[in-house]
């Protein structure tokens, strides 16, 4: 693996960090002093309209839709954006869930689906979300999803109740990619299937927003509780075939967990220069918080933790251009374990240096805590993750027994 970034990767880090001086980190307080209800701020239009001008547009996507870059150019893209990720990901259409859901249809979606959804996503005329979460059931494994898709004639019904549903808050959320079982009596692995849902259909109702430690994560469209009941789409908006529906969903998931570590290092990063900042600024107890042992001692451990986290995922980007997913799902569960823990540990103590400030909306850092921690639950828990990556380990050592 060669450490040093390509041509194309440092002509987009110049231009993406010009535009975050210039467009984004000017824009953060209009942004986060809010809009009315669901909707982001209007001052995201502007930065939108400025990301296009830049050129800094889909960068997320590979192939013809998008920039074409390989995953170890976009994830120091990535990293950057997640110096403020409530702003510069939308800002550049890099924001999850649309960025999953356009890597679906663009992969699977048929010409029709493309020509209705994808366009509309990649222009960033209008928002989605993912649907797979419920509360009845333990969702980390998705083959207990009970939510049900059943054939009927030129149609399929869909029944059942769904949870912290990003984004679909937003009504600009348009589509609603749903993961729910077609045949429950097939394997475990292919009873599930993925079909497409516009918000207007009648039978879905949108219940409630949700919390996430308090935070209504209002300017991202929020979190919400879903109910289907009778929903009625045409056959033609499965997406892929009946059964198809969980092997699209982990090609889903391995680049978001790329996205959401590398945006995880510019949110550490974003960390360690405020607690910088904090100890060179304040002075108790005779002497400045910069001179303190223990405020040393996060600064150097947070920087360690910092190279450790990220050389890892450039690895895993890497593998992942070089093998494939399937190729590089080793390092892949490693980081989702080790990205988030890490960066809430530097994150914790960058609000700790800061006192009360750091608890308050006058600081980014109380909520890129709550982001850093709830990507331990999203996209799979840790222990998920630790039992998948024991077991591949421990199968090493009983094929050669």
């Amino acid at each position: 693996m060669d450490f040093e970034f390509d041509a194309t990767t440092e002509d987009y880090r110049k231009r993406l960090l010009a535009f975050m001086d210039e467009h984004v980190y000017p824009a953060e307080d209009e942004y986060h002093a809010g809009g009315d209800g669901w909707e982001a701020p209007p001052v995201l239009e502007d930065l939108k309209n400025a990301a296009k001008a830049a050129g800094l547009w889909n960068l997320f996507l590979p192939g013809e839709h998008g920039a074409g870059l390989t995953n170890l150019q976009y994830a120091p893209l990535a990293e950057i954006m997640g110096r403020s990720p409530a702003i510069a990901p939308p800002a550049l259409n890099c924001n999850a869930p649309d960025t999953g859901n356009m890597e679906v249809l663009a992969e699977f979606g048929t010409p029709a689906q493309q020509e209705q959804w994808l366009k509309p996503l990649l222009e960033g005329s209008i928002r989605s979300a993912f649907a797979m979460t419920e509360p009845q059931v333990a969702s980390s494994d998705a083959t207990n999803i009970g939510t049900r898709i059943e054939r009927d004639g030129d149609e399929y019904v869909i029944n059942g109740r769904k949870f912290y549903i990003t984004g679909a808050m937003n009504p600009n959320c348009k589509i609603f990619i749903v993961m729910g079982k077609t045949d429950p009596d097939a394997d475990r692995h292919v009873q599930q299937s993925q079909i497409l849902v516009p918000r207007d259909t009648p039978g879905l109702t949108i219940k409630r927003g949700m919390t996430v430690f308090g935070y209504t994560d209002g300017d991202h469209g929020g979190h919400a509780e879903l109910l289907f009941e009778n929903v009625r789409v045409p056959a033609s908006n499965l997406i892929g075939v009946e059964g198809g529906g969980f092997a699209i969903s982990q090609a889903r998931l391995g680049p978001g967990r790329i996205h959401h570590c590398m945006r995880l290092i510019g949110m550490a990063e974003r960390g360690l220069e405020l607690m910088c900042r904090r100890a060179l600024e304040r002075t108790p107890f005779g002497k400045p918080l910069a001179e303190q042992g223990v405020i040393q001692d996060w600064i150097a451990e947070s920087r360690v933790r910092i190279e450790q986290a990220r050389l890892l995922v450039l690895k895993a980007a890497w593998l992942m251009d070089t093998v494939g997913n399937k190729g590089a799902h080793t390092e892949i569960q490693a980081i989702k374990i080790v990205v988030p823990q890490t960066v809430e540990w530097i994150l914790d103590k960058a609000i700790q240096a800061h006192g009360a400030l750091g608890t308050s909306q006058d600081t980014p850092l109380a909520h890129l805590w709550v982001s850093a921690r709830t990507l331990r639950l999203a996209d799979g828990p840790d222990e998920v993750h630790k039992r998948s990556l024991a077991r591949r380990e421990l199968n090493r050592y009983r094929s050669r027994q």
